[in-house]
């Protein structure tokens, strides 16, 4: 017997996870179908007929977060799976709940991340894989055709607090780290009102050193300021806690803490690409010869530093999934992206943590004998542009992307097409891409001079121009 068809909103179907705007593109009603729709996905996957799966459940600190969870819940118990919900937490602590425990085959956590508080979705985890792209297409699939197992036993719903043992687990990142060292740290942290604040109050309070908080109040309305450290205006109050306690350096989160920004103890902005050559130190110092991934949006620095410790850089395809999805099929033992998400594998799981990425950032500093402000000095500077982005319509930003590729593939141009395109020169580097998670465009470019990044940005431009497309329409 087959379950009602039910139809989503095509434009809450993301690349990474389904996100939409709440009470306008994203209803209780999806929430209950994608319940439905994964736990018979999960369903079909068992190796028995007598197995019930288990999938783990969590939420954000939204408003409109605890009415999802409970439709979602819903949609997997009338499934016949039964739920592990933890509750309000960062989607890391998800994450580590479906890794770590052993009755759960999967886990989906409401979350909407870093976007604006009327929005909402959902990130997903099967068998400790990231659940996304063709994936989350063919549920909506199984949604739409009503093809939804149907069952004649609903599953249980179990509750249960895992935040002690998740802080428990993020501690050993400080494993072996002088502590005499670790408590001279004076450390700010701003948790921007998002689910990490919680988690980010019992840490602190186990962690050697001065740690002085701001905003670990969970609040979906986001009143002091946006949950998204890669602006650098959502990181004011930080600077200015850093600046008036004269503190060593101050971490930010985004909505569901599996982001991190950075500001050292001058004020300074560490990019994602500074901050991933020194994990890189950090992590090859003690593991010679990893592999180290990085997304194709980042810094020649990051590759060269890899390559010049004796490591293996790769590149990956931008997104969160993608780099976790690589780092299991090489056994990278480190991954980063521009946006803020770290992946350690060496003594992690290999997913996005920012509490765990922010521990390991003060284990480099302690092991390597430096602040944070001088780790951020020893990577060599380079002149590049923020990731420029700007609208294009859905329907022709991908093809915008192709025609520029093939306009490009009959010259000498050195070309990589893993994930839009790459051109190298004897200036440095510039991209074009098309978001996934956008109708939009995005480009970035790097050179080692102002007048050599000047010039590529003046090619994006031509390039865009012969397809009849201006970043500043």
């Amino acid at each position: 017997m087959s379950t009602p068809a039910h139809h989503f909103d095509p434009s809450i179907l993301r690349e990474y996870d389904i996100r939409g705007v709440f009470g306008e593109t994203l209803f209780e009603g999806d929430a209950h179908a994608i319940g439905r729709s994964f736990g018979s996905v999960v369903c079909r996957g068992r190796t028995s007929e007598k197995e019930r799966p288990c999938v783990v459940v969590g939420r954000d600190g939204r408003l409109s977060s605890p009415a999802l969870e409970a439709a979602l819940v819903s949609g997997l118990t009338a499934a016949g799976v039964d739920v592990l919900r933890v509750g309000l937490g960062p989607t890391p602590m998800l994450y580590f709940a479906e890794a770590s425990t052993p009755e759960v085959q999967g886990g989906i956590h409401v979350t909407g991340s870093h976007n604006p508080r009327d929005h909402n979705g959902f990130k997903m985890v099967l068998g400790g894989a990231p659940f996304f792209g063709p994936q989350i297409s063919a549920l909506a699939e199984t949604a739409a055709t009503g093809a939804a197992i149907e069952v004649e036993q609903f599953g249980q719903v179990t509750d249960r607090n895992l935040l002690p043992a998740y802080v428990a687990r993020l501690l050993d990142g400080l494993a072996g780290v002088d502590v005499k060292r670790l408590s001279a740290l004076r450390i700010g942290w701003d948790a921007g009102n998002g689910a990490a604040g919680p988690a980010l109050e019992l840490l602190t309070s186990q962690l050697p050193g001065q740690h002085h908080l701001l905003f670990s109040k969970v609040d979906g309305r986001f009143p002091n300021h946006h949950p998204d450290p890669t602006i650098e205006g959502n990181l004011a109050d930080l600077r200015a806690l850093v600046a008036a306690k004269n503190l060593d350096f101050g971490v930010a989160f985004d909505g569901d803490g599996d982001r991190i920004g950075i500001v050292d103890a001058q004020g300074r902005v560490l990019d994602a690409d500074r901050l991933l050559a020194i994990f890189s130190r950090d992590v090859l110092a003690r593991r010679p010869g990893a592999v180290v991934i990085a997304d194709i949006k980042a810094s020649r620095a990051v590759f060269d530093t890899v390559r010049a410790l004796g490591g293996r850089p790769e590149m990956a395809p931008s997104g969160h999934s993608h780099i976790k999805s690589r780092m299991r099929e090489t056994g990278a033992l480190l991954g980063g992206e521009t946006s803020g998400h770290f992946f350690f594998a060496d003594d992690w799981f290999g997913f996005d943590d920012g509490l765990y990425a922010a521990l390991r950032l003060i284990a480099a500093s302690v092991r390597m004998g430096a602040s944070v402000a001088e780790l951020r000095d020893s990577v060599p500077s380079m002149c590049n542009t923020p990731e420029l982005r700007f609208a294009v319509p859905d329907a022709r930003k991908f093809t915008v992307v192709e025609e520029i590729r093939e306009r490009l593939n009959g010259t000498e141009a050195h070309l990589n097409d893993l994930d839009g395109v790459r051109v190298d020169t004897v200036d440095g580097w510039w991209l074009l891409r098309a978001s996934h998670t956008q109708a939009a465009l995005t480009a970035r470019a790097e050179s080692e001079t102002p007048e050599g990044l000047e010039r590529l940005v003046a090619e994006i431009d031509r390039q865009l121009a012969a397809s009849g497309i201006s970043r500043h329409a």
